[in-house]
């Protein structure tokens, strides 16, 4: 039977009792149906993971007593940045989520000029929450003890001036480079246009800012899958 992985915001420590509320304690309960004596396994973010048995269920929480942390191999050693052009509904959920699977380590929506969402700053901060969390349940599924940063979304001629890496590649099907080289050392920054591609303006100034052009292949991507693809290649290459 597998065991559940929880992500939880509390502060964990070996031998501590920790009580899971909300949806969690409703998921593991109600869903799953956990008995006392369950094993599970918890992690917040800092690296590591803790064994844990559920010790106590009761209607609204699930109590859980902490074993000693364990460091599992599952953190990408590549530090991969992706800032991609925000789309709509479930496609930049998907973005979210396979991309947190694959090991990225930073993620910045970006409001371009064939961007079609609009977010004034009250939704831009539900939006975010909204995908932190997609990022979490990514990270409980894949093993995964760091949780990728979803960033405030940003103005691409903004983010392009210093995405945080040291490796810039643009990826566009219009561009011929490929992939060769060293592995870069202060990690890689990926720039991927929404829904209806990056303009000539937005390519030539990326470009200006040091951006690398890479092909990904003979088709037109969904961008969706455009960063699938590169955050692949990149693992596949020098994780």
């Amino acid at each position: 039977m597998r065991i559940s992985r929880v992500y939880t915001s509390e502060t964990l420590s070996s031998g501590a009792t920790v009580t899971l509320t909300g949806n969690t304690a409703h998921y593991l309960g109600k869903v799953l149906r956990l008995d006392v004596g369950a094993e599970l396994i918890l992690f917040n973010g800092d690296g590591r993971e803790y064994p844990a048995t559920a010790i106590s269920i009761s209607k609204n929480a699930i109590e859980a007593s902490l074993g000693p942390p364990q460091t599992p191999n599952t953190e990408s050693s590549l530090r991969t940045v992706l800032g991609i052009g925000i789309s709509r509904g479930e496609r930049m959920d998907l973005v979210v989520q396979k991309s947190t699977e694959l090991g990225v380590s930073e993620i910045v929506p970006l409001f371009t000029e064939h961007c079609e969402v609009k977010l004034n700053a009250e939704r831009q901060e539900k939006r975010v929450e909204h995908w932190q969390q997609v990022a979490i349940s990514a990270c409980e599924q894949t093993g995964r003890v760091i949780i990728p940063v979803i960033r405030m979304p940003q103005k691409i001629a903004e983010w392009i001036v210093s995405p945080g890496a040291e490796l810039k590649l643009l990826c566009d099907h219009n561009e011929t480079g490929k992939l060769d080289g060293a592995r870069p050392q202060g990690g890689i920054a990926l720039l991927i246009g929404p829904e209806g591609g990056l303009s000539d303006s937005e390519i030539s100034k990326a470009r200006a800012a040091g951006f690398t052009g890479i092909n990904l292949g003979n088709r037109v991507l969904r961008t969706e899958t455009a960063p699938i693809t590169a955050l692949s290649i990149l693992q596949y290459l020098w994780a």
